[in-house]
C-alpha cells in the first residue's frame, strides 16, 4: 500500500500524517503476536526531541493515556487547567491541589489490579507515521495541541512490552480519531482493518480500502451506550439455522472491542453455538479432545485434514427495513492450538456477564469495519478472504 513516510505537521494534533485523498488519513496498525494486541505509534513532542510511544487501540477509552516517562522532553507538556473548557468537556474529569485537570482512566486490561487510575491531563505536539499512496502532501496549519493524559508505569500491567499507553477510539469529544477529524475538518468517522499478522490500518475520514475495487459494505445502526459501541442483535445463525435462544439474551446487543481477543458469549448463547459447531465438526470426521484454556470445545482434525472451515456463524442485525447478516467463517471461527487440534474460538462468559456478547479481535481480523458517527451507523465488509485480499494486503 505504498512506502512508509514520515512527515512533519507543525501544529496541533499530528505531524507526519499523509493525506491520501480528500479528507482521509491512513495510519498503520501493528499486531503484537505474543499478546495479540493491536497498537500504533505516536511521537510525542516537537522536532528532534519527539519520543515514539506505542499505544494500544481501544474502542472503549475516552481519552488517550500513556506513561509520560517515555517522553524525552517533559518540559514541552502543557498542563490543562481545571477551569478550562477542555477539562470540563472530558468525561471523568477532576482537579488536583494545583488546579490541574485530572482524568480517571479506565484500564482495558489487568483484571487483578485497580480498574482505574487518575492522571493529569496535558497537551503537546505529536507525530504519526503514516503509510501513503502516491506523492505525500505535507500539511501545516494552526490548531490546538494533542490532548491526552499521563499515567504511571505500574498501570500498564497486561500490555505487551512495546506498548506504553492506550489510544482512545471511543465516541465522544476527545478520542484520538475525533481530535484529528475536528482539526482537519473531516467527516467524523473512522475505519479499522485488523490484520491476522503484520500490518493493518486505521483510517480517519473516508476510507479507500481496495483502491479501484472497493469491497462491498453492509450498513447497520450503531448504539452508543456509556461510551461503548453496541450493535442490536436480532438473531444468531449457524450454517443458516437460527440458534434457539431466549430473546432476552439478545436485548442488550453486542459490544465491539479491540482489547478482548476472543468473542465472549453469555453461557446459554455459548452452549447453543458450541452444540451446533460440535455436531458439524463430528459430521466431517473430527473428534472431541480435552479443552485448551480458555477454549472449552476442541477437536482433533483426523480424517477431515487441515480444515478450518467447519461452520459458518452469522449475526442477524437490523438493516434498511430488513435483517442483514454479518458472516464469520474459517479462521475467524476457530484457533489452531497444535498441529492437528483446533478449538472453537469463543469464550464462555458465564451466566450473568455485563454484556451477553462482546465481539473480540480474533473475530474482527480481516474485515473492514467503519464507524460513522455522523450517521451513527456501522458498515462492515464480507470476510476479506472471499475477495482474495486481507487487511495486510488490500490489492
Amino acid at each position: 500500500m505504498g512506502g512508509l513516510t514520515h512527515l512533519i505537521v507543525l501544529v496541533s494534533i499530528f505531524a507526519a500524517i499523509t493525506l491520501i485523498s480528500e479528507a482521509q488519513y491512513l495510519i498503520p496498525v501493528t499486531k503484537d503476536e505474543s499478546t495479540k494486541q493491536y497498537y500504533t505509534t505516536v511521537n510525542i513532542g516537537a522536532g528532534g526531541m519527539s519520543s515514539p510511544v506505542n499505544l494500544l487501540l481501544d474502542l472503549g477509552t475516552k481519552l488517550t493515556w500513556l506513561n509520560c516517562r517515555k517522553i524525552r522532553l517533559l518540559s514541552s507538556l502543557r498542563s490543562v487547567s481545571c477551569k478550562s473548557s477542555t477539562c470540563n468537556s472530558i468525561p471523568g474529569n477532576g482537579c488536583d491541589a494545583k488546579n490541574t485537570c485530572l482524568y480517571t482512566q479506565p484500564r482495558p486490561l489487568g483484571k487483578n489490579t485497580a480498574a482505574v487510575v487518575t492522571g493529569r491531563v496535558v497537551q503537546d505536539n505529536a507525530t504519526i507515521f503514516s503509510t501513503g499512496i502516491g506523492k505525500p502532501i505535507s500539511i501545516t496549519r494552526p490548531g490546538p495541541r494533542f490532548t491526552f493524559s499521563c499515567a504511571v508505569e505500574e498501570y500498564l500491567q497486561g500490555l505487551a512490552p512495546p506498548i506504553a499507553g492506550v489510544l482512545a477510539l471511543s465516541p465522544g469529544e476527545f478520542p484520538f480519531w475525533r481530535q484529528i477529524a475536528s482539526v482537519y475538518n473531516v467527516i467524523p468517522k473512522f475505519a479499522l482493518c485488523l490484520p491476522s499478522s503484520s500490518l493493518g490500518y486505521l483510517y480517519i475520514g473516508t476510507h479507500s480500502f481496495g483502491g479501484s475495487k472497493p469491497v462491498p459494505m453492509t450498513l447497520t445502526p450503531l448504539k452508543i451506550v456509556s461510551g461503548k459501541y453496541l450493535l442490536s442483535v436480532t438473531s444468531i445463525y449457524v450454517d443458516g439455522v437460527p440458534l434457539t435462544l431466549d430473546p432476552s439474551l439478545l436485548e442488550g446487543g453486542a459490544q465491539l472491542s479491540t482489547v478482548v481477543t476472543y468473542t465472549v458469549l453469555q453461557t446459554d448463547i455459548y452452549n447453543a453455538l458450541a452444540q451446533s459447531f460440535t455436531l458439524k465438526a463430528k459430521n466431517i470426521g473430527m473428534s472431541e479432545t480435552p479443552e485448551h484454556s480458555p477454549f472449552k470445545h476442541c477437536f482433533e482434525e483426523g480424517i477431515s485434514g487441515k480444515n478450518m472451515d467447519v461452520s459458518v456463524m452469522e449475526i442477524g442485525l437490523p438493516g434498511n427495513g430488513r435483517e442483514v447478516k454479518w458472516r464469520f467463517q474459517g479462521a475467524n471461527m476457530v484457533v489452531r492450538v497444535s498441529e492437528t487440534v483446533i478449538c472453537l474460538a469463543f469464550v464462555d462468559g458465564g451466566k450473568k456477564p455485563n454484556e451477553s456478547m462482546v465481539i473480540g479481535t480474533h473475530q474482527l481480523e480481516n474485515y473492514l469495519i467503519e464507524f460513522d458517527l455522523s450517521t451513527t451507523r456501522m458498515a462492515f465488509s464480507d470476510p476479506l478472504v472471499l475477495h482474495n485480499i486481507s487487511c495486510s494486503k488490500s490489492k
